[in-house]
């Protein structure tokens, strides 16, 4: 080990033994000796005795003494017994016992701690628990083992409840051993220590300090650690916090960095343990019973501690100390360092040591005496002791709280009938002065006083002047001059007021104060507070004297996820705003877990943010997520998906590339873990640039994949993991057969090596390299394309109960604090249990305990809790609903399905650590009854799936999976679609749907032409009875028809124009179209021997480029028609109502007007201009078949055809070409290692021109053959050319493929869930 590396650990080692504090015993020695049974009388004392028998001095133990134990004159709650044990002493047990022979016992307590007989401590298990249980007669003993021993000399038992049929009666004792320490008190001037550490106390591999430290003042640096190159860490107190701070520099002025913040309201006369321990590369910060771990900036690898400083703050440049504020007040206890006790050395005068001003080897405390006010029935009475000769008024106090509002002084003004009202309102200290309800004087100062720091407050009115001042240091201060003097009458109201029936006068029309206060000063004599408790002087009512109760409850923060939290005198609140994560303590996620979930919520394509271990510590990510095809796909996108051109540059042998992706490591192993399958496209475009070479040769290019930092993979896309081949290799059909990559043939030609990447343990590619690029002539472009997976391991994880005795069993589940339990259910009996899982006492359990009603139950010590949802439709109907139920220190809450969510709050004073130890049971009981018959799906808790299908597999009575799913998710398919059983879910069958998409809601529409002509052709008659068509039966249908059901959608400014045609083999048809006067007109010619008939509707305005939907019906003669949500027109046609023979549907131009009429001849030559979309005749859907099946379909296309995504209602300019989606390339410009956004160049606009018309003319006289080719074929297809193709360029011909989510016809969106 170097120099620097010894000095590195032993000056972070000392920081870090510097901060905790032992309990001043060592080793495991047995410390359970009883303490009381030997004091003398002289040691009890009490608020009062009934009689000299029932003294203090009686209350030991199984002793008969007096009258068998203490007695108190009164039994009420302000009675108290206190034993001095003489010296500080290491507690760790408490027994107690009746009065003898009598019905005299306590039921519950309240135990006080203290070191000087003030300022006491209220002992709390579990940071919340206060009460301790008592007894149930007079004779048995009942014992407490302390969960952490307490460290005092005197304390205080509390009675808080005693037998209804007695009073007051106690005997006790205490046990523990005796406790040694070492003190040293700086005065916050220039008293300190500095040691300076020598070679043998540096070389270490661990280093830790501990320390108990006891502020008297809520800010000041307790410890310096100094070592090169103005390198430091400090230990400060700042407002009552611990922070560990990093400096650099020399300088004072040099602005800290903060490493860590712990510990709340250690500003409060009580003694704290702190311990810094330093572990490789990090620090371990405890302060009480919370610890931090912070890693070490890299600037401390070589730094070492050359000195400590303790108390003073030490100047840079004299050494000398500072007299600052930033000097710590109090004392240290106990100081070690790597078990070296630091305060010894001192108090030997170690030449190690220098000591600095007024230190002392002891802990002389300021006797304090604070108050606390609990609620709203509390106050402090304090008479008007001196009047002035001035006639004014003096009086002064300090105050800390969490409340915002509350009264804190009241009183009477003389003569003038006023009173006075000193309060807070939103943290500012208001002053009010009354007359006959009118504000005679109103004044404001401070901010934010509810931040639970000391706040010192000053009234004061003299010679004619009022001023009110707030922490004097800061110099906040108002006034005013009233026109009458201000002085109090006779008493004056801390805190609140009597109750009204008091005969006391005191109006408080605000709201109580709940805090603390201390130091009242009148007239700047400070008031004897003991004397009020002994009730020598004043008043007083529900206040705990000689201690301040204030708890922070928001150190440590119980809000998870980066939850901000807040907190009045008796509650937090968690504001879990931008955190993703939502509830009483911010603990369960508010996104799905997966973009599976997402689609069974019935959302589409977009953005979505997934959230894959729910509660869990990984945070959510934004995705997209692709539900155009059956698969869900999840695409995670990195910094370069496009096609990368690369060219030869001097001196560079190789290209290395690294791809960030948008979510973080731990989120894409999760999503990659979670998911069924992933593939990432990987492509390599070569001239004369080799890839892999040979399999036995070493790679010339190679990838790097996997979770962390990846590991090297030598295969390409298409290819198996360790092959060392691409995929055409594996297909045997490289372009030279003695390589297994196309680019290794190493041609001046261009070729590709392309294909997926699908092995998940490999994904996703976090860095490539090329190393074949620098030869003259050689090219290459590259493409990674984005990771995407699909499936959830989690979401269909689902096993079948088929009895009530049948179960599954895991591990105990451990949700301390926090639990939160999600899943879905389907059954169809009538009540079950869920989930149980048994403590000692404690337990948890969910059950369905009627058909209608999910119950929530558990106990966390403080007796069995409830939490119902009642259901309005019963829940055994075999369908999936969704149960949460989550439990935290704050609320238990329950919801099932979208059901408002039902909370319970847990108690105020409570337990709060769920203790269980069973295992944990799965749709039954540890009894095996009321079992659960049914399936459950998807069960996390606190984010982790439990695998029930694995387990089902080998339990016997359980069987992994469950069918059914159309039962519950049915209902998104939409427009007809038709829901399909999987065996991990479902999927919609649009073949009976105009619509496309996963749940058959995206409508299919085009934008037409004038030019433009679809022609769906039926079968032809003698086809009929051969049946061998495979195509669904929205391509064919029956020749002879007594009715339809047409629907469209259409948008257009054309009038008149030709919506749809029907024509047959009888010169009989059908027509739909929009007549001059822009109003639609529904033809029926069903007898070839009769004028068609021509049916108008009367709603106007069909052709002003909005989007109208038509829907016409026909049953033999009768005939309705619908547009929009207009009310349906009625028709009766005079022909037999048979359509005969149809034999095509066309949309657009009519290129066959055999049997038109004139007028629609004309009208049907002139095509289109528009947008048609949803076209549905009976069962056939043709604009879709033209579309998406041109190539299975009986179509014919004439002109240009685009789908588009006009009949879209959001769609506000359905022909600008942003809303249309093209399938042919873009062309643009390619250069050297920059992304290939176009790869193409070309004059597509002129040669597009020419190769249209010419294409126009040959697939015209293709169609005028059409009619003869078609009766010697099963069907007849035809497809114009959508577009011109590109002429390849001889430069680069390989085109730039978007990505998979750029594919979809849908508007992507982002969902905040």
């Amino acid at each position: 080990m170097d120099l620097g590396t010894k000095r590195a650990a032993w000056i972070i080692a000392p920081l870090a033994l510097l901060l905790f504090s032992s309990y001043g015993t060592t080793g495991e020695e047995v410390c359970d000796s009883p303490l009381v049974s030997n004091l003398p009388p002289s040691s009890f004392k009490s608020s009062s005795q009934l009689s000299s028998s029932h003294a203090p001095g009686f209350a030991k133990l199984n002793r008969r003494d007096g009258a068998g134990g203490w007695s108190p004159l009164m039994s009420d709650r302000y009675q108290w017994l206190e034993v001095d044990l003489g010296e500080r002493t290491k507690i760790t047990a408490v027994a107690t016992q009746g009065r003898y022979g009598s019905s005299d016992w306590l039921t519950s307590y309240l135990l006080m701690f203290s070191d000087t007989g003030h300022n006491w401590r209220q002992y709390r298990q579990e940071d919340s628990i206060g009460s301790f249980p008592g007894n149930s007669n007079a004779d048995s003993v009942v014992q407490y083992k302390l969960q952490q021993p307490a460290i005092a000399r005197f304390f205080r038992l509390f009675p808080l409840d005693w037998n209804p049929n007695g009073r007051i009666g106690l005997r006790l004792e205490t046990y523990g051993c005796p406790y040694t320490s070492d003190v040293v008190s700086f005065d916050g001037g220039s008293s300190g220590l500095v040691y300076w550490l020598t070679s043998g106390l540096r070389r270490t591999f661990r280093d830790v300090i501990t320390l108990k430290f006891k502020a008297l003042r809520n800010s000041g640096t307790l410890l310096q650690a100094k070592g090169q190159e103005g390198l430091g860490l400090n230990l400060e107190l700042e407002r009552g916090k611990l922070l560990l701070l990093l400096r650099q520099g020399r300088t004072s002025s040099t602005d800290p960095q903060r490493l860590v913040s712990l510990g709340s309201l250690l500003d409060d006369q009580h003694w704290h343990h702190v311990t810094v321990e330093r572990r490789s590369s990090h620090l371990n910060l405890t302060v009480d019973k919370h610890t931090e771990r912070v890693q070490i900036p890299s600037e401390f690898s070589h730094w070492g501690i050359e000195q400590l400083s303790l108390g003073a703050v030490q100047g840079e440049v004299s050494q000398k100390p500072v007299t600052s504020k930033r000097n710590f007040h109090g004392c240290l206890e106990n100081l070690l360092y790597n078990g070296h006790n630091l305060i010894e050395l001192a108090k030997n005068k170690d030449q190690q040591v220098h000591i600095l001003g007024n230190v002392t080897f002891s802990c002389a405390e300021p006797v304090s005496v604070a108050v606390t006010f609990t609620g709203p029935e509390s106050f402090l009475q304090l008479p008007r002791t001196l009047t002035s000769s001035s006639g004014g008024v003096s009086v002064g106090f300090q105050f800390r709280t969490w409340n915002k509002e509350g009264l804190l002084l009241t009183f009477d003004l003389p003569q003038q009938g006023g009173v006075a009202w000193l309060y807070l309102s939103e943290a500012r200290l208001q002053l009010q002065i009354h007359k006959g309800g009118r504000a005679l004087l109103e004044l404001s100062t401070g901010a934010a006083l509810n931040d639970g720091q000391w706040h010192s407050v000053e009234l004061n009115s003299r010679r004619g002047r009022l001023t009110i001042t707030v922490d004097k240091e800061e110099r906040d201060s108002t006034q005013a001059s009233p026109s009458f003097p201000v002085t109090v009458e006779s008493h004056l109201f801390f805190g609140g007021c009597p109750a009204e029936d008091d005969s006391q006068k005191c109006r408080k029309p605000f709201n109580a104060f709940q805090g603390c206060m201390r130091l009242f000063t009148m007239d700047n004599q400070e008031m004897d507070l003991i004397k009020v408790q002994e009730k020598h002087v004043g008043n007083y009512s529900n206040l705990q004297i000689d201690m301040c109760g204030i708890i922070d409850r928001c150190s440590p923060s119980p809000c998870e996820h980066g939850g901000r939290c807040s907190q009045s005198w008796t509650v937090f609140h968690c504001n879990c705003s931008d955190s993703g994560y939502g509830g009483a303590t911010c603990h369960s996620s508010v996104y799905r877990q997966s973009c599976e979930a997402y689609k069974h919520s019935g959302n589409t394509s977009g953005h979505f943010y997934i959230d894959v271990d729910g509660s869990g510590p990984i945070k959510p990510q934004l995705v997209y997520c692709n539900m155009t095809e059956e698969k869900t796909w999840m695409v995670i996108q990195h910094n370069n998906t496009e096609l990368t051109r690369l060219r030869p540059s001097p001196g560079v042998n190789q290209y290395s590339v690294h791809f960030d992706y948008s979510s973080e490591e731990e989120q894409l192993f999760a999503a990659i873990s979670q998911s069924e399958h992933c593939k990432q496209e990987l492509s390599y475009h070569c001239k004369k640039s080799r890839l892999l070479n040979t399999p036995e040769g070493s790679p010339l290019s190679w990838w790097v994949g996997g979770p962390g930092g990846g590991r090297v993979q030598t295969y390409w896309g298409g290819a198996q993991p360790g092959s060392q081949q691409c995929a055409c290799g594996l297909q045997g059909d490289c372009v030279d057969l003695q390589h297994y990559c196309n680019c290794d043939a190493d041609r001046m030609e261009w070729t590709e090596d392309s294909g997926l990447l699908t092995h998940k343990e490999s994904l996703p590619v976090r860095s490539l390299v090329l190393g074949d690029i620098q030869r003259p002539g050689s090219e290459a472009a590259y493409r990674v394309g984005p990771l995407q997976c699909h499936g959830d391991r989690n979401f269909w994880n689902a096993a079948f109960f088929d009895k009530e005795t049948s179960y599954l069993h895991f591990p105990t589940f451990h949700g301390e604090l926090s639990a939160d339990i999600s899943f879905l259910f389907k059954t169809m009996a009538s009540s079950g249990v869920f989930l149980e899982n048994l403590g000692i006492k404690d337990f948890i359990r969910i059950e369905l305990s009627s058909s209608t009603q999910v119950v929530f139950s558990f106990d966390v010590g403080n007796g069995p809790l409830e939490v119902r949802v009642e259901s309005s439709v019963p829940l055994n109907d075999n369908r999936w609903h969704r149960v949460r139920a989550e439990r935290n220190v704050k609320e238990a809450s329950l919801q099932l399905d979208e059901l408002p969510v039902a909370t319970q709050e847990a108690p105020a004073d409570g337990h709060f650590h769920l203790q269980l130890n069973s295992q944990l049971f799965i749709g039954g009981t540890a009894s095996r009854q009321k079992g659960f018959r049914g399936c459950i799906r998807s069960l996390q808790l606190n984010g982790v799936t439990l695998d029930l299908e694995e387990r089902a597999k080998i339990t016997p009575g359980v069987q992994p999976g469950c069918p059914g799913h159309c039962s519950s998710y049915g209902s998104l398919c939409q427009n007809q679609g038709r829901c399909v059983e999987r065996a991990n879910g479902f999927h919609c069958d649009c073949g009976l749907s105009p619509h496309t998409g996963v749940f058959c809601q995206t409508e299919v529409s085009a934008s037409f032409k004038s030019g433009t002509s679809v022609s769906y052709t039926f079968k032809e008659p003698y086809e009929l009875s051969r049946n061998s068509s495979t195509l669904p039966s929205s391509i064919y249908s029956d020749l002879t028809l007594r009715g339809e059901n047409v629907s469209l959608s259409f948008r257009t400014n054309q009038s008149p124009a030709l919506l749809l045609y029907v024509s047959s083999y009888y010169r009989e048809y059908l027509a739909i179209l929009i007549n001059k006067h822009d109003k639609l007109e529904v033809r029926y010619k069903l007898d070839s021997n009769r004028d068609a008939e021509v049916l108008r509707s009367k709603v106007r305005s069909l052709a002003n480029g909005q989007l109208h939907t038509v829907t016409i019906r026909r049953l033999t003669e009768s005939v309705s028609v619908q547009i929009d949500q207009n009310a349906r027109e009625h028709f009766n046609l005079t022909s037999d109502g048979e359509f005969n023979a149809i034999k095509s549907l066309v949309l657009g131009r009519v290129h066959e007007s055999d049997g038109l009429d004139a007028d629609l001849a004309r009208l049907a030559s002139l095509g289109f201009t528009g947008c048609l979309s949803v076209v549905h005749f009976n069962t056939i859907s043709p604009l879709k078949a033209a579309l998406l099946h041109p190539d299975s379909s009986p179509v014919i296309i004439f002109g240009p055809l685009t789908q588009s995504n006009c009949g879209s209602a959001a769609s506000a300019n359905p022909y600008s070409a942003e809303n249309t989606h093209h399938l042919s390339d873009q062309s643009g410009s390619v250069g050297s290692g920059q992304p290939l956004v176009n790869s193409i160049r070309t004059d597509s606009a002129l040669i597009g021109g020419v190769i249209a018309v010419v294409i126009f003319v040959i697939v015209t006289a293709l169609a005028i053959t059409a009619r003869f080719l078609y009766r010697k074929k099963d069907t007849y297809r035809s497809k114009e050319v959508k577009g011109v193709k590109q002429e390849d360029s001889q430069d680069f011909p390989f085109n730039n493929q978007a990505d998979s989510q750029n594919l979809s016809t849908e508007n992507p969106k982002e969902y905040f869930i």
